[in-house]
């Protein structure tokens, strides 16, 4: 079967090995089609944090069952599946407490193990979720979504409070369309208007801000002089991440969705003041993804996905993703052609 391999930074390969052979509680996984993330992306820019090559990269996946034995979710050969890439271990103390998302020994696909950019795969059976009401594409983008819904739970995202979500990137989109399916008045802010036009249009956010236009001026403007309740950074720049707490409101949430590699600087008596509630978002869990999978129709998946091409044009085609002036939103590659 077919493979691309991540060599090294800046290096991709096309490969042909033996198809891999199933063990007892594993499926066998026919990959359809991979969705591009920025993980993929710093990956492959050698800015990854948590990374060794070589490595198949792709954890954003549409898949369907070749073999699988008995599961207690009933799943079959033939049943379309979304894959939830985190597999943990169920006995550290962060899996005993239901947070599987951050276990201390975990190993998300694509990155800390091999992906899914190959024709066939084998992954656990309990990391599978049954889907076969929706389409390739829509699998692709769950994982992305999830990972958005997971934010918006940490953060208990209410009806009608002001919400600042920072980088119309992929994730950034999700939340701040699962933070509008819950109520809140979201207003998106990022450097690129072509981004924020998506945001506006086709997301259908409340307000937006040029990160690069006093957005502090702005967002007082917008909400009275209160600030939001919660701001999320999506983009993992460290500006940006160290710029949110301007953002928000005494009393308020700061999640830190996006991650950098480097340290984080903030003046303690301006987060003080605020009584700051400061939290981090990794991963996502079952919870994450079936609610994504529940709200899916409600989701601009269409315009969402702006690039799509076979994988044997995606080498060609990897750099081009990612440059901004291409208009890449999310990028996916077809594997069964």
């Amino acid at each position: 079967m077919k493979y691309i391999v991540c060599e090294k930074p800046g290096e991709f390969l096309l490969k042909e090995k033996a198809a891999p052979t199933r063990k007892s509680g594993e499926a066998l996984l026919q990959i359809n089609k991979v969705g591009i993330c920025g993980t993929d992306l710093h990956a492959y820019g050698g800015n990854q944090a948590f990374f060794t090559y070589p490595r198949i990269l792709g954890h954003e996946l549409a898949s369907e069952v070749l073999e699988i034995d008995d599961n207690p979710q009933g799943i079959k050969a033939g049943d379309k599946v979304v894959v939830m890439p985190y597999v943990s271990c169920g006995k550290c103390i962060a899996c005993r407490n239901g947070k599987t998302n951050c276990c201390t020994n975990i190993t998300v696909l694509g990155v800390h193990g091999d992906g899914g950019m190959q024709e066939q795969i084998t992954v656990p059976t309990n990391i599978l979720l049954k889907a076969n009401n929706l389409s390739d594409d829509e699998m692709a983008i769950v994982e992305p979504l999830a990972i958005g819904a997971h934010a918006v739970r940490r953060a208990d995202v209410k009806a009608g409070e002001f919400v600042v979500v920072v980088g119309c990137g992929p994730i950034g989109i999700g939340i701040m369309k699962l933070a509008q399916i819950e109520g809140a008045k979201v207003i998106a802010i990022d450097m690129n208007e072509d981004r924020l036009t998506y945001a506006k249009e086709k997301i259908g956010v409340d307000y937006v801000v040029n990160a690069g236009k006093n957005p502090v001026e702005q967002i007082e403007k917008i909400t009275n002089g209160e600030l939001a309740t919660a701001v999320f950074d999506a983009s993992g720049n460290k500006f940006a991440l160290e710029a949110g707490p301007s953002y928000m409101s005494h009393g308020g949430r700061f999640v830190l969705v996006g991650l950098s590699k480097g340290d984080l600087t903030y003046s303690h008596p301006k987060v003080h003041s605020k009584e700051m509630t400061l939290m981090c978002s990794r991963n996502a869990t079952t919870e994450d993804f079936e609610h994504v999978i529940s709200v899916l129709d409600q989701f601009p998946t269409d315009s969402f996905i702006t690039h799509n091409v076979p994988y044997t044009e995606m080498i060609a085609n990897f750099d081009s993703w990612l440059n901004p002036e291409t208009g890449v939103i999310k990028a996916t590659v077809d594997f069964k052609i």
